[in-house]
C-alpha cells in the first residue's frame, strides 16, 4: 500500500530538443533529473545508474535515458531502495521520555506529543503507540500510508524493547518466552529474547517481537514472573534508537527514509485482518 497511487508506466522520452533538456512538461519529468534532484546522485551518475539496470519505475527496470516520470505519484528506487519523490511527506523519530502519553491532543491535560510534533509545519501523527510509563522510539509523520504499514499488526513489523524486570531471570524462563506464553486474550511468543544482565536482583532483557496487543510486553513479562521495572523500545522496523537522547527528535535521514518507504513499498499489499 502507497501514498501516492501508481499510475503504471509514464510516457516515453519525445526525443525533442525540450526533452534533451531534461525540464518537466505535460509528459513528466526525466528520470535523471528526478533523481538528481532528490539526492541520490549528479545527474551524470545517475545516467550511468539507469543504463546499469539498477533504477526501477513502478517496479519496471528502465535503462533507457529518455524516459520521463511523473515524481508526485510514480515511484522509483535504485538497487532495490526505496527513493522519497514526494517532499511534503516528513517523517520524525522522537526518544519519548516516561510521562508522555501518546496521543496528540490529550484530553486529560496531561504532557503528550504536540511538544515535539508542533516544531514542524505538517500536520504529523504518532504511528502506533508507547505508555506514558514506557519510553523509547516513537515516529511521527504526516505519511498515512507508511503509518499504516507500520502500525497495523498484520504486516509484521518487528519491534525490540529492552526491560529492567525484577528478579533473577533464568534461561528456561528466555525460552519459555520464545516458545509462548499464554494471557488472557490468547498465547503470545517473543520472535527473540535474550538475557543482557542480572545482578542485585534485577535483570536486563532484550525482546524481539512484532505483536500489536497492548502493553504485551509488560504482560508477558509479568506472567513468566518478572514484573517490569523500566521498559525502552529500542528500535522499531529499520530504525534504530542509537544515541538519540531522551525527550530529543529529529527527522530521519536519507537512508533510514530510504528502509521505511522500501518496508512500506514492500510490505504494502499484506492481507489486513
Amino acid at each position: 500500500m502507497n501514498d501516492d497511487a501508481s499510475t503504471g508506466s509514464a510516457a516515453g522520452g519525445s526525443g525533442s530538443a525540450a526533452g534533451g533538456t531534461g525540464a518537466a512538461s505535460d509528459d513528466g519529468t526525466r528520470l535523471q533529473k528526478v533523481l538528481a534532484n532528490a539526492g541520490v546522485a549528479s545527474r551524470r551518475v545517475a545516467e550511468q545508474m539507469i543504463v546499469e539496470g539498477r533504477v526501477r519505475v513502478n517496479g519496471e527496470t528502465v535503462t533507457e535515458l529518455g524516459r520521463r516520470i511523473h515524481p508526485e505519484t510514480d515511484l522509483v528506487d535504485v538497487d532495490g531502495t526505496a527513493i522519497q519523490l514526494d517532499e511534503s511527506k516528513r517523517y520524525v523519530i522522537l526518544n519519548k521520555p516516561t510521562g508522555v502519553v501518546s496521543s496528540m491532543n490529550d484530553d486529560r491535560g496531561r504532557r503528550d506529543l504536540r511538544e515535539w510534533a508542533d516544531r514542524w509545519d505538517e500536520r504529523l501523527y504518532n504511528v502506533g503507540r508507547l505508555d506514558a510509563d514506557t519510553s523509547g522510539l516513537l515516529v511521527l509523520t504526516n505519511d498515512g500510508a507508511l503509518a499504516h504499514v507500520l502500525a497495523h499488526p498484520s504486516f509484521g513489523v518487528t519491534k525490540v524493547y529492552i526491560a529492567k524486570v525484577d528478579g533473577q531471570v533464568l534461561p528456561q524462563t528466555i525460552q519459555r518466552l520464545i516458545k509462548g506464553v499464554e494471557l488472557e486474550d490468547g498465547r503470545i511468543a517473543a520472535d527473540k529474547a535474550r538475557l543482557l544482565d542480572s545482578s542485585r536482583g534485577e535483570s536486563l532483557v532484550e525482546l524481539t517481537l512484532h505483536s500489536g496487543k497492548n502493553r504485551i510486553v509488560r504482560r508477558m513479562m509479568a506472567e513468566v514472573g518478572h514484573p517490569v521495572i523500566e521498559l525502552v523500545r529500542r528500535q522499531f522496523g529499520p530504525l534504530h534508537l542509537g544515541t538519540l537522547p531522551v525527550g530529543q527528535a529529529r527527522e530521519l535521514t536519507k537512508v533510514e527514509r530510504g528502509a521505511l518507504l522500501t518496508l512500506s513499498r514492500r510490505d504494502g499489499d499484506a492481507p489486513s485482518e
